[in-house]
């Protein structure tokens, strides 16, 4: 085993000083192509801030009213 695969090293933390890190270029799909978010103008800047994210859940059936009444007609 080499000293890169010690244990004692792969549970302690890593910490980075500023100067050892690099910028992340975010990128965005804008009208049915991508681009970075860097040359956004400030309005379209502040729009991408102000995105709320969902996380879409599955639907039961006694919650979806579409669901029901397709059923529902389907039995009738």
């Amino acid at each position: 085993m080499n000293d890169r695969t010690d244990i004692e090293q792969l549970a302690s933390p890593i910490f980075l000083a500023d100067e050892e890190r690099q910028a992340c270029e975010v990128w965005t799909r804008v009208m049915g192509y991508h681009r970075p978010v860097s040359s956004f103008n400030i309005g379209k800047k502040g729009e991408h801030a102000e995105r709320r994210f969902f996380r879409e859940h599955r639907a039961r059936r006694d919650e979806c009213p579409l669901i029901s009444r397709s059923n529902d007609v389907a039995q009738a």
